[in-house]
């Protein structure tokens, strides 16, 4: 060390070091507790310690980096990768390997995994080279630096740590950003004024109201000036690469597990009167339902990576569940309630795991594959009664706006539960009228009456209005859920299997086979206080249809001799000649007549000056329809879905509110966003104009084509979005906006860019 007083060193220590373990503090709440003290604390004294030496003993800058490296391979192996090494200590030659891999991609992984995020891996990677790279670099700055000035600049590092730290912490971090700011403030401007010898006795009163002023304005002023706006996260930004809307309904592979009938899996430990959950799915574009998403945290269709541990606010019984998949395919995988761990054996399925907290469900982006086994430690959420539930109010849940409802549904459900009362009464009636009233069938022809696959608005028409209800637990639980939508409560579909227990005297949770036999579907509806109640309204197996219940043909009478017709009376002449001439006046009727035709003529006649003068605007209005024909029914799904987006980007420049013609669909959707704020509707656009870019992004980049049923999905939210558009200014401006040629001037010209 130089002949710096050991004092000042020490001073020198103590902010820096201090500083840097406050702003580091919230990463504890990312890994979970105390997972990443070891990390943190040891990496904060392994760097100071190798700054200390360095500047003690005048070691080039080189060494020092060598050093640091050395200390990083030697004791990262215990600090940050306890699984490479023997018995969580003792380095092995994959270490380093692990370690360097680690430095590079850590940093993305703790990013897309919801926290807490544990121990998995490498992943406490990032928090010990935050701790030993950023306080070896402050005190070797502050201790060999030949100025005052130079070693004052070592302040900039507790600022850059906590940039990283902000990056990758979460939204509440334990430790308040108006205190680690305020902190900052007190610590190192002194310090950084005191190592640069800009401090005189003088000045502290000054200095000293200097920062009372710049702390009194930030923890007053900053609160007023930023508002109820949310603080920015950069993980809660980051799209998964995975959309499971690119793969078709969940549902509609109803009939194909019933005909199939295969082992598809087994499951060990499930709780009593679990159900295993496969799919959860709130969206319904009148030809299927599938998953949704949105960007928002309740969205059935937002998959995220998760760590080892998964925090959850579901109460119940806590069990293990073991699953072993036998032929089951596909990317959905089987989970029981609400899942707090997973433990996946295989390195390449848990990298490929996505878990949604609001429904519950999982997949591999990889797809699920023969062999596979892993557990789940689960909380079962206990299933109340209609009795328990009692008057509770429905949930305040944002779900996806339903498109191509049949009628049917509506008016079924309004007759059904007209003398209910309560939220659950509603359901409850729904659920019991189609249990109760309806006949079973997989598709087998049953008594004269096909039971035909599909849950479209044209087979939910047939099940609610013909004469014989038939379907399967496919059709019921799609019904009753688009009847308790439209009856205005949140309500979602799930896909899963109701197995039966074992019967050859072996333990209640003991092996389980499951088969395509035990799938079924149902119905969940959300109350306060209670969270998603199942309903179950598929009717029992053995309710089929009986002959009795078909309309029987009525009996032809039998055939008798007629007797032959009687002979034609006299014909008696007419009093008057009807063939002269009447002299009476005519009809009334035919005097309307003839006045109507006349008026018609003439405001024919009229009328052609007007529509000679109002052609130019009837031919931008055609144009305009034949534009949105042609986008809308185009053969290539990836041209409908880019063509969709152009339509909201063509209604805002005729609504003359451009979002800029070299933007990229997500600056566009932000400039849209903002262009609607200040006006009705706007926060309905603005919410739908970012998944819209999106889902068009993802359509043209991905590399898999998306269907066409996500293609009519995707045009039925933009039409919504369209509308909202229009009902976000006045009537004027409206139909100003359906003449205006603004959206077809050097239309072929434009090129929509990608994403930013």
């Amino acid at each position: 060390m130089t002949s710096r007083p050991a004092g000042r060193a020490a001073v020198d220590v103590v902010c820096l070091v201090g500083t840097l373990a406050l702003v580091l503090t919230p990463l504890l709440q990312v890994y979970g507790g105390l997972t990443a003290l070891p990390a943190l604390a040891g990496g904060l004294l392994l760097g100071t310690t190798v700054a200390v030496l360095g500047a003690a003993r005048g070691w080039s800058a080189i060494t020092v980096v060598a050093a640091v490296v050395v200390v990083f391979v030697l004791a990262g192996g215990a600090l940050a990768a306890p699984s490479t090494t023997v018995a969580g200590v003792v380095p092995t030659p994959s270490t380093p390997l692990d370690l360097a891999r680690g430095a590079a991609s850590t940093w993305k992984q703790v990013l897309t995994l919801q926290p807490p995020v544990g121990s998995d891996g490498t992943l406490l990677v990032a928090a010990y080279l935050l701790a030993l790279v950023g306080s070896c670099l402050a005190v070797s700055v502050a201790l060999r630096a030949r100025t005052g000035a130079a070693a004052a600049s070592a302040a900039i590092v507790p600022v850059v740590v906590l940039v990283a730290t902000i990056v990758l912490g979460t939204r509440r971090p334990v430790v308040a950003p108006v205190v680690t700011g305020v902190v900052l403030v007190v610590v190192l401007l002194p310090w950084a004024a005191w190592r640069a010898g800009l401090l005189r006795a003088r000045r502290v009163v000054a200095t000293g109201a200097l920062v009372a002023v710049a702390v009194g304005a930030a923890v007053v002023g900053a609160p007023v000036v930023v508002g109820a706006t949310d603080r920015l996260v950069v993980r809660d930004e980051m799209v998964p690469p995975f959309d499971p809307r690119d793969y078709p309904s969940p549902l509609s592979a109803f009939r194909e597990f019933v005909k199939e009938d295969l082992p598809l899996f087994t499951v060990t430990g499930l709780p009593e009167n679990a159900r295993v959950r496969l799919a959860t799915m709130d969206r319904y574009d009148g030809v299927v339902w599938n998953v949704a998403g949105d960007g928002s945290a309740q969205a059935s269709g937002e998959f995220r990576r998760v760590g080892s541990e998964i925090d959850t606010t579901v109460r119940g019984d806590r069990a293990h569940v073991e699953f072993t998949v036998d032929q089951l395919a596909g990317v959905w995988l089987p989970t029981v309630g609400q899942a707090t761990a997973f433990d996946i054996s295989d390195p390449a399925a848990a990298s490929a795991l996505r878990y949604n907290d609001a429904t519950g469900g999982a997949v591999l982006t990889g797809g699920v594959r023969p062999g596979l086994e892993y557990g789940i430690d689960v909380v079962v959420p206990r299933e109340p009664a209609a009795t328990d539930v009692g008057d509770a109010p429905k949930s305040d849940i944002a779900q996806p706006p339903l498109a191509g409802v049949p009628d049917v549904a509506l008016a079924t459900a309004a007759d059904v539960a007209r003398d209910a009362g309560s939220p659950v009464q509603i359901s409850e009636e729904l659920e019991t009228w189609l249990a109760q009233e309806g006949y079973f069938s997989h598709g087998v022809q049953v008594s004269g009456t096909e039971s035909l696959s599909g849950h479209g608005a044209d087979r939910i028409t047939s099940l609610l209005g013909g004469d014989l209800m038939v379907g399967d637990g496919e059709q019921y639980a799609a019904a009753m859920a688009l009847m308790v939508r439209e009856m205005g409560l949140p309500a979602r579909v799930v896909l899963g299997f109701v197995p039966e227990r074992s019967v050859d005297g072996g333990a209640a949770d003991g092996p389980v086979e499951v088969t395509g036999k035990d799938v079924q579907a149902w119905v969940e509806v959300a109350f306060q206080g209670y969270g998603w109640v199942p309903f179950d309204p598929t009717p029992p197996p053995e309710q089929t249809p009986q002959e009795e219940d078909q309309e029987k043909p009525s009996e032809p009478n039998p055939q008798v001799v007629q007797p032959p017709p009687p002979p034609p009376a006299a014909v008696t002449p007419p009093d008057e000649d009807t063939e002269q001439p009447q002299t009476d006046d005519p009809d009334e009727t035919e005097d309307g007549s003839a006045l109507f035709w006349r008026i018609a003529r003439a405001a024919g006649i009229a009328a052609i000056p007007l529509l000679l003068l109002a052609s130019p605007l009837l031919v931008v209005v055609a144009l305009k329809a034949l534009r949105r024909r042609r986008r809308r029914r185009s053969p290539d799904p990836v041209a409908r879905v880019a063509g969709g987006w152009d339509e909201v980007l063509d209604t805002a420049r005729d609504l003359r509110r451009p979002a800029g013609a070299l933007a990229t669909r997500n600056e566009s959707a932000r400039a849209l966003a903002a262009s609607f704020a200040d006006v009705p509707d706007g926060a309905l656009v603005a919410t739908r104009v970012g998944a819209l870019a999106r889902s068009a992004d993802h359509a043209v980049f991905s590399a898999n084509e998306p269907s066409g049923a996500h293609a009519t999905a995707y045009w039925a939210d933009v039409q919504q979005t369209v509308d909202a558009m229009h009902r976000s200014v006045g009537w004027r401006r409206r139909v100003r906006a359906r003449v205006s040629t603004a959206s077809l001037k050097n239309h072929r010209n434009r090129r929509p860019k990608g994403t930013s």
